[in-house]
C-alpha cells in the first residue's frame, strides 16, 4: 500500500478560508501520515486567475489534495491538467456545498440533483490527469430522503470513473438553511454510510460529518476506509495530533514542541513579506483548554496583526502558556 493511498485514514476537510497553505503546513507537523485537502477553488478561478495564489503550496504539504468547484466538464478537464502539473496527488469535485453563492454558479451541493452533469464531469476530469479523481458530497439535498436515490447518485459517478467517495453523513438543504445550519441541523446519518460501504466494498469511501472525538474516529474506521474531520481539526488543532496518533500508531509530542517545530517555516514567510497574522491564526487554538490558552491566544490576537511582527510574538505567546491565568 502506497503512503498516499494509507492516508485515507485520516483527512482534514477542505474549509473555505482556513485550510489555506499556512494552516496546511502546521497540520502536516500534527500529522504527518493524514491526508490534506486545499479550500475550494472554482476550475474557472484556475484557468483565468493567478495560479500561484491558488494553487501554490509548500512541499512538505504532501500528500495533498487540490478541491475544485465547477460543473463544465471542460472547464474542470482543463483545471485538472494544471494540476497535475503542479504536483497535487488527487483532485477531489466538490459536491457537498449548499452556499448561495455556490449554488448560483450551478456547483456544490445542487448538483446531487444531477448525477448524469456530475459524471460527465468526473469522466472529462479522470481522461485528463493520471492522479486520482474524487467526489465529495452529501446523503442528498432538499426532500431527499431515500437511500435508493443517494446509491444511485454514487453508481452512476462511480460509472464514471470515480473510485472514492467523501461523504458529509448529512444531506443538506439548498434554500432556509445557512452553511453553517448546514453543518448542524440535518440529522447524521452514518449507517448510509456504512451501508454503502458495504453494498459497494470495491469503493473507497471516507466518512465525514462530526467527527470531533478520537473514539468517535476509531468506532466508524472498521466501517468504512477513512475519517475526515473539519473544524475540529481548526479550533482545536491538537486534537488532530491526538487522531493521527491514535489512527496511524505515531508517537504524540507535546503542544510546545509542535509550535517550535514552526519557527523555521513562520521566520522565512515573515522575511518573504507574509504578515504574521495570516500564519499565527491557524495556531490560535493549540492550546485550547490548556492553562495559559487563553493568554496565548490574546498575545497572538494582538500583537500577530502589528508591522513587522515575526517569530518573536509567537514565543512571547508561548511563554504566556506557562503562567496560570487568574481565576
Amino acid at each position: 500500500m502506497s503512503a498516499y493511498t494509507d492516508s485515507i485514514r485520516l483527512s482534514v476537510a477542505p474549509m473555505m478560508d482556513w485550510t489555506d497553505r499556512h494552516c496546511r503546513v502546521f497540520h502536516r507537523l500534527l500529522a504527518p501520515q493524514a491526508r490534506l485537502y486545499t479550500e475550494m477553488v472554482h476550475a474557472q478561478a484556475v484557468l483565468f486567475g493567478d495560479r500561484e495564489r491558488l494553487l501554490g503550496y509548500d512541499a512538505r504539504e504532501q500528500p495533498l489534495a487540490l478541491q475544485l468547484g465547477g460543473s463544465d466538464a471542460a472547464h474542470l478537464a482543463e483545471a485538472c491538467r494544471i494540476a497535475e502539473q503542479y504536483g497535487y496527488a488527487e483532485i477531489n469535485l466538490n459536491v457537498g456545498c449548499p452556499s448561495d453563492r455556490v449554488q448560483a454558479g450551478r456547483f456544490g451541493a445542487c448538483l446531487m440533483k444531477e448525477p448524469a452533469v456530475v459524471a460527465e464531469c468526473i469522466a472529462a476530469m479522470q481522461q485528463a490527469v493520471r492522479v486520482p479523481v474524487t467526489v465529495k458530497c452529501r446523503l442528498g439535498v432538499d426532500e431527499q430522503e431515500d437511500y435508493g436515490a443517494f446509491l444511485q447518485f454514487v453508481d452512476t459517478v462511480a460509472a464514471a470513473g470515480c473510485g472514492e467517495f467523501v461523504v458529509h453523513a448529512r444531506k443538506a438543504w439548498l434554500s432556509g438553511l445557512s452553511p453553517k445550519e448546514n453543518r448542524e441541523i440535518p440529522p447524521l446519518r452514518y449507517d448510509w454510510v456504512f451501508r454503502l460501504k458495504q453494498e459497494r466494498p470495491d469503493l473507497r469511501i471516507v466518512l465525514n460529518g462530526g467527527l470531533s472525538e478520537v473514539d468517535a474516529c476509531l468506532q466508524a474506521l472498521p466501517n468504512v476506509d477513512g475519517v475526515m474531520i473539519g473544524r475540529a481539526a481548526y479550533q482545536d488543532p491538537y486534537r488532530l495530533h491526538r487522531m493521527h496518533a491514535a489512527i496511524f500508531g505515531t508517537a504524540m509530542q507535546d503542544r510546545e514542541q509542535l509550535l517550535l517545530a514552526m519557527q523555521d517555516y513562520v521566520t522565512v514567510q515573515c522575511a518573504s513579506g507574509v504578515a504574521l497574522k495570516h500564519i499565527s491564526k491557524c495556531l490560535l487554538g493549540l492550546f485550547h483548554g490548556q492553562p495559559g490558552g487563553r493568554l496565548f491566544r490574546q498575545v497572538l490576537s494582538q500583537e500577530a496583526p502589528l508591522p513587522g511582527a515575526g517569530w518573536p510574538v509567537i514565543a512571547k505567546a508561548l511563554a504566556a502558556t506557562r503562567f496560570r491565568e487568574a481565576p
